[in-house]
């Protein structure tokens, strides 16, 4: 069966197919399908008119190039395929291998007969170097796990079922995640022992080698805790005294460089708290949102679904994934869940839980927040009612619903 095609990343990179001055940059956190978003871009390539000939594609952890680990290396090997006219089209998968790759890939950028695209271990490509190596000369596409409307469409993809009752796929969305490998697992077990080999490859392959992690046992106590607590307001402060409370002392500066670990690893995704009165980001305290929920489930004996956290992180991700920037709002004493912004600069604002339909003091608690908000941006309440309220303007949507039809804010 070939790829499951996640059109949602492709439109975005398009546009770039063919240039041959920026190299393409696909960032995302290990297992998310980097290499094959990339087989994706080759196919429409080649379904679009361009020459196999005019492909190169190298895959640097394959059997067949596990020993090109320096640029000279590198160098040769695209050059020993590089025979075909015209416009180039070079794919390097895993190019942290090679020692001083920026100065190989940036040459071939810089000669004009080469669109380039790459991806690579993110504790590296996302820790400045490329940026000043490549000197600015790259545009990066973030990829993420399955969000839930790709993970219901992949389960069809694969002949999985999909139940009429999307309540039900949703716990097991929550429960399983959305690494695209673990759609394709029948057994429940076999998914979680996936999952948490995932996150045994990140430690190994892309913070040890980064981080001097003196105590791996601090290190995951850190990293188990902020995982247990993914959608709370966290500071470097309050994680401390939490962490003292449990008998673990470590320095500020030690949790604040492991912190920046799992984010750069992509592990956690850092929001930032915006004050919407004075107009300004908050600084100390944020919010820590999983990469894939399955993160926390695979660390956690604990299988009951919180759904407020939950659903909070499944609508960030969904928003990441339509590159929509995003916040957590402050009006006053009140907050308001996410700030959406969208590459034109339009704003909406976002409220997220399970139900409003318990009490009027449910229902308030969702709208008052949004109902303070001054200015006329679009406000939603997302939940997975399907009796919808109407309330002064704002919309009550049906978050399931809204995600399955691919819906944008």
């Amino acid at each position: 069966m070939g790829l499951y095609i996640r059109e949602k990343y492709l439109k975005k990179i398009r546009g770039f197919y063919h240039d041959t001055e920026i190299i393409k940059v696909i960032t995302g956190v290990r297992r998310s399908g980097k290499s094959c978003l990339m087989e994706m871009v080759k196919e429409e390539l080649i379904c679009g008119g361009v020459w196999r000939e005019n492909i190169i594609f190298l895959d640097l952890d394959s059997r067949a190039y596990r020993k090109i680990k320096t640029a000279d290396q590198l160098d040769t090997l695209i050059e020993s395929f590089a025979k075909a006219d015209g416009v180039k089209y070079l794919f390097i998968d895993e190019i942290q291998n090679v020692k001083g790759f920026e100065e190989v890939v940036n040459a071939y950028r810089a000669d004009g007969n080469f669109s380039v695209f790459i991806t690579g271990s993110n504790s590296y490509l996302l820790s400045g170097e490329l940026a000043t190596k490549l000197t600015g000369r790259y545009v990066e596409f973030e990829l993420f796990p399955l969000s839930f409307d790709e993970y219901l469409d992949m389960k069809e993809f694969y002949g999985k079922k999909v139940g009429a009752n999307l309540q039900i796929e949703l716990n097991n969305y929550l429960n399983e995640g959305g690494f695209p490998k673990v759609v394709q697992y029948d057994d429940f077990a076999d998914k979680r022992t996936y999952v948490k080999s995932v996150i045994n490859e990140i430690f190994e392959k892309d913070i040890k080698k980064r981080v001097k992690v003196r105590n791996v046992e601090s290190f995951n106590n850190v990293r188990n805790f902020i995982i247990n607590n993914f959608g709370a307001t966290i500071s470097i402060k309050s994680l401390q005294e939490a962490l003292a409370k449990n008998g673990i002392e470590i320095k500020r500066a030690t949790l604040a460089r492991y912190i920046e670990a799992l984010t750069q690893s992509k592990i956690l995704y850092q929001c930032d708290r915006f004050d919407m009165k004075s107009k300004r980001a908050l600084s100390g305290e944020k919010k820590y949102y999983l990469a894939d929920i399955s993160f926390y489930f695979a660390t956690n004996t604990d299988n009951r679904i919180n759904y407020g956290p939950a659903l909070e992180n499944m609508v960030y991700i969904y928003a990441r994934s339509l590159d929509y920037a995003v916040s957590v709002g402050r009006i006053g004493k009140l907050e308001c869940d996410f700030i959406f912004r969208d590459n034109n600069l339009n704003y909406s604002y976002v409220q997220v839980a399970y139900t409003i339909s318990e009490s009027k003091a449910t229902e308030d608690r969702e709208y008052v927040p949004l109902e303070s908000i001054p200015d006329n941006y679009p406000k939603y309440v997302l939940t997975t009612d399907y009796l919808l309220q109407k309330r002064n303007g704002i919309k009550h949507l049906n978050l399931l619903e809204l995600m399955k039809a691919h819906s944008v804010f």
